[in-house]
C-alpha cells in the first residue's frame, strides 16, 4: 500500500513537471500560465473565501446526484438483471439513455424544468444512471447461481438472501459503478453549471472563460480534480481492494 502511495506521488510530479515544462516552452502566461503562476491565484482565492463557496455548491450537487444515481441505478440494474423478460423490455430504453449526449440531457431539462436546482440534479442523474443499470444489470447476471440454490436450501428470506447472498457478490461492481459514476458526474455538474447555474465551479469557469483568465480557470479545474483524486484513493479504491479481497475468498 505504502508502494502504491509512493509511486501515485511520484507520477503526479511528473505531470507537475511536464506542465511547467510545457508553460515555459509556450511562454505565454495567457495562454498556459506556469504550475506557480496557478497556484498564487489559487491562494488568493482560497484566501477570499470564493474558492471554499463555490467547491461547496459542486460538491453538494455532486454528491445528490450521485447518490440518486447510484441508487436508483442499482435498484433497476439488479432487477433487470434478475428478470430477463423485463430486461428484454425495458433493455432498449437504457441503450437509449446511454447513447443520448449529455449536453441534449442537460438542456431538454432545462428547457422543461427551468433553469433552477431540480433541472440540474435531475440532468446529471439522468446522465448517469444508465451506466449504473448496465453495470449492475451484468453484475447481477454474473452471480454465481450455486449460492441462490444455497439459500434455497436454507429457506433463507429474500431480505436475508439480498443481504448475505447477492450483495457481496456484487461488491465489484458496485465499487466498479462507484468509480465511474464519480469521474462522470463531477464533469457532468461543471457543464451544468457553465450553462445555467449561478454558482458553483463551473459557473466560475464560465465566467474566467469569458475573461480570458487561464490561471483562474486552471486553479478553480485543479481544486476539485485534486478532491475527486483524493476520494478515489482513500474512499472508491479501499472499498474496491475490500470487494476483490471477499470475492478472492469466496
Amino acid at each position: 500500500m505504502r508502494k502504491d502511495w509512493i509511486v501515485a506521488a511520484l507520477s503526479l510530479v511528473c505531470l507537475v513537471a511536464l506542465w511547467a515544462l510545457a508553460s515555459a516552452v509556450k511562454a505565454d502566461p495567457l495562454v498556459l500560465p506556469s504550475p506557480r503562476a496557478t497556484l498564487t491565484v489559487w491562494a488568493e482565492l482560497a484566501a477570499r473565501g470564493e474558492l471554499w463557496i463555490q467547491m461547496r455548491a459542486t460538491l453538494i450537487r455532486v454528491a445528490i446526484a450521485f447518490t440518486l444515481a447510484m441508487g436508483l441505478g442499482s435498484v433497476i440494474g439488479i432487477l433487470l438483471g434478475r428478470h430477463p423478460g423485463a430486461d428484454r423490455f425495458f433493455g432498449p430504453w437504457v441503450t437509449v439513455f446511454l447513447n443520448i449526449p449529455a449536453l441534449v440531457v442537460i438542456v431538454l431539462c432545462y428547457l422543461w424544468i427551468g433553469l433552477n436546482e431540480t433541472a440540474a440534479i435531475a440532468a446529471v442523474t439522468l446522465n448517469k444512471v444508465a451506466q449504473v443499470i448496465t453495470t449492475l444489470r451484468d453484475g447481477t447476471r454474473a452471480t454465481n447461481p450455486d449460492h441462490d440454490d444455497m439459500a434455497q436450501v436454507f429457506g433463507m428470506s429474500r431480505m436475508a438472501h439480498l443481504r448475505h447472498v447477492l450483495l457481496p457478490q456484487l461488491a465489484p461492481f458496485f465499487a466498479v459503478a462507484a468509480r465511474n459514476g464519480l469521474a462522470m458526474i463531477w464533469k457532468i455538474v461543471l457543464v451544468v453549471e457553465f450553462l445555467g447555474r449561478s454558482s458553483g465551479i463551473g459557473f466560475k469557469i464560465h465566467l474566467h472563460f469569458q475573461n480570458f483568465q487561464t490561471a483562474h480557470v486552471l486553479a478553480y479545474a485543479l481544486t476539485f480534480v485534486t478532491v475527486m483524486l483524493a476520494i478515489e484513493m482513500l474512499v472508491i479504491r479501499r472499498w474496491e481492494e475490500a470487494a476483490g479481497r471477499w470475492r478472492g475468498s469466496a
